[in-house]
């Protein structure tokens, strides 16, 4: 069972998640294949960068492995991930982005600074944010079907418990701020 958590949570990790994911929001946002370009991007910025910034940390010792456990060293982590979506959003704006891929920014963005202010007394399972924001927010940009997808995050959520990581409540929290920040992409 724990090798099966762990190849879980290491495939759907949010890098990859958000890649995959913002891959097809910028796709459906622009209707062209430039979309994917918007995508990439966004991806670069809410997934990549944070991830890449991570590892850095751990090469330096800092921090065990991607996971960081220890709520209390989690805070330049969202930081990182706010300036970079931030820089994104600007690029974005300043490139004539199609809206419905800022929305979706602007919501991973909103959805971060929850994850901040929750991590300042509880710990929060941003991997079940991320999951549960990415499906909602391919459900508001393709179509409701899409939200037969949150078996990923049930996935993401079960092996975050199973491997110790976060307790049931901390998955499910995450899950629902990541849901509540993804769907006000609706009212943008």
């Amino acid at each position: 069972m724990a090798a099966t958590a762990r190849r879980v949570t290491d495939t759907l990790q949010p890098r990859n998640v958000l890649l995959v994911g913002m891959l097809s929001i910028g796709l459906a946002a622009s209707g062209h294949w430039t979309g994917l370009l918007w995508g990439l991007l966004g991806a670069l910025c809410a997934g990549i960068v944070p991830a890449a910034y991570i590892e850095w940390e751990r090469g330096r010792g800092k921090w065990g492995d991607r996971h960081v456990v220890d709520r209390t060293k989690r805070a330049p982590i969202f930081f990182v991930i706010l300036g970079s979506i931030g820089t994104g959003s600007l690029l974005m704006v300043l490139g004539d982005a199609p809206g419905g891929i800022l929305a979706a920014m602007l919501a991973l963005w909103v959805m971060t600074v929850g994850l901040l202010a929750v991590n300042t007394v509880w710990k929060i399972s941003v991997d079940s944010a991320v999951a549960s924001s990415v499906v909602a927010l391919l459900a508001c940009v393709h179509s409701a079907w899409w939200l037969l997808a949150y078996a990923m995050t049930l996935a993401v959520c079960w092996s975050r418990v199973a491997l110790r990581y976060h307790t049931t409540a901390q998955t499910v929290a995450g899950a629902c701020l990541g849901a509540a920040t993804a769907t006000a992409y609706l009212f943008v």
